[in-house]
């Protein structure tokens, strides 16, 4: 489970920003809700992290920044030129560092051969990787700082996994780099190590990439956003995601008995058979709601399989507030969130606060100066478990709200 985020020189974020969500011991047992950091530990963490504010607010910069990181660790090799992300506008700006960092739970032996050499039984831990890039007029060519660290047990002090330092590279037991030099040599100044290393069979490597295609995302970071087409075609190979989606089409869109994909002469099209219409519906004479709800579902239900995390920006695009609790709650439940998958999302239908508890709530504002503040409800000290959250954010109790006139 993924527990903390720092952005710095992001996007709208200038000042380091720390979105650190371990739940006090104080705070009531909810396990449908809350989950682990890593099997066994006594830390938890929310498996809904909801990220409210006004428009602009840097919402999609909270999302962005865990987007870039899986981008990074797992297709940057791939990509040529300067890095898909900018620094905060302005000129001291453009040439400082931008500075990210997570830290999740996990195994401590990432790969299947370390795994079997060490142990039959697994022993878990906190994982800390940490991003430097350094801008040159906000063009950002060069990887200053890499590394991933680990807490075995989370307990004492991080301990390098690996570490590269400009054009230094370090690895240790777990990351071992012998007979790794000619390739050593391949790593480009903009690309990380572990996207580089997995491609020449790493094994640890490969299982830092495999790890990182669990955070599944709505938001490209080297290409446009995906659109109408893309979320047919992904379908059109998938169809038993299809058929997933239909069950769930059933129950929440009146008169949707199933969503079909058939093959035309320009490529793969939906159509849909309603209840009481004698003909079939195209995609685009779709409610805007339904085709949304569809183009979103693959993300959730992949995140949900593989227990890794959704990074989905405005969720609630069109979709009907009453839908929104429905999605929460397959991650609640454990039969359909068995590996405790968790979804970050942004969100502007303030009547999900109804539904969330303040551990699951996450704030962003902006000043007259265009820098974000990021903050959890849990750092909110006029926050109480016994609040209205739909009132009480409404009436600014919590700030991130317009400020109109």
């Amino acid at each position: 489970m993924l527990y903390r985020l720092e952005i710095e020189n992001f996007y709208s974020i200038r000042d380091l920003q720390v979105i650190d969500l371990r739940i006090s011991k104080s705070v009531p047992e909810y396990p449908e809700r809350f989950a682990p950091i890593f099997e066994g530990a006594s830390e938890r963490v929310p498996k809904v992290v909801a990220v409210f504010g006004a428009n602009g607010s840097g919402k999609s910069t909270v999302l962005k920044a865990l987007a870039f990181i899986s981008w990074f660790l797992k297709d940057s090799f791939q990509h040529t030129g300067n890095l898909p992300c900018e620094p905060f506008n302005d000129e001291i700006s453009s040439n400082a560092p931008i500075r990210l960092a997570v830290e999740i739970g996990g195994p401590m032996e990432l790969s299947s051969e370390v795994r079997e050499a060490a142990s039959s039984k697994t022993r878990y831990g906190t994982y800390r990787y940490e991003l430097e890039l350094h801008p040159k007029d906000g063009a950002i060519d060069k990887v200053w700082r890499e590394a991933l660290l680990q807490k075995p047990n989370g307990q004492g002090r991080w301990v390098r996994v690996y570490e590269r330092q400009s054009d230094v590279i370090k690895g240790s037991k777990s990351f071992p780099l012998t007979g790794f030099s000619k390739v050593i040599d391949k790593v480009r100044p903009n690309a990380s190590v572990v996207a580089t290393l997995a491609l020449f069979e790493h094994p640890t490597a490969k299982a830092l990439v495999q790890s990182a295609e669990t955070v599944i995302r709505n938001i490209l970071i080297d290409r446009t956003d995906p659109n109408d087409a893309d979320a047919i075609q992904f379908l059109a190979l998938n169809p038993g995601i299809v058929e997933a989606l239909n069950r769930e089409l059933q129950r929440i869109d009146v008169g949707v008995e199933q969503m079909q994909i058939v093959q035309t002469a320009t490529g793969p099209a939906a159509l849909f058979k309603h209840e009481g219409l004698r003909h079939q519906m195209p995609w685009l004479l779709e409610s805007q709601g339904t085709r949304s709800f569809i183009r979103i579902f693959p993300f959730l239900l992949l995140a949900l399989q593989r227990g890794g995390i959704a990074v989905i920006d405005e969720l609630d695009q069109s979709i009907h507030p009453l839908i929104l609790p429905e999605i929460m709650r397959w991650f609640y439940d454990s039969a359909r969130n068995p590996n405790k998958a968790q979804i970050w999302m942004s969100c502007h239908s303030v009547s999900l606060l109804d539904d969330l508890l303040k551990e699951e709530v996450v704030l962003c504002e902006k000043d007259h100066r265009g820098r974000s503040r990021i903050y959890s409800l849990m750092d909110v000290k006029a926050a109480l478990r016994v609040d209205n959250l739909y009132k009480k954010y409404l009436g600014g109790t919590y700030g991130a709200v317009p400020q109109i006139g």
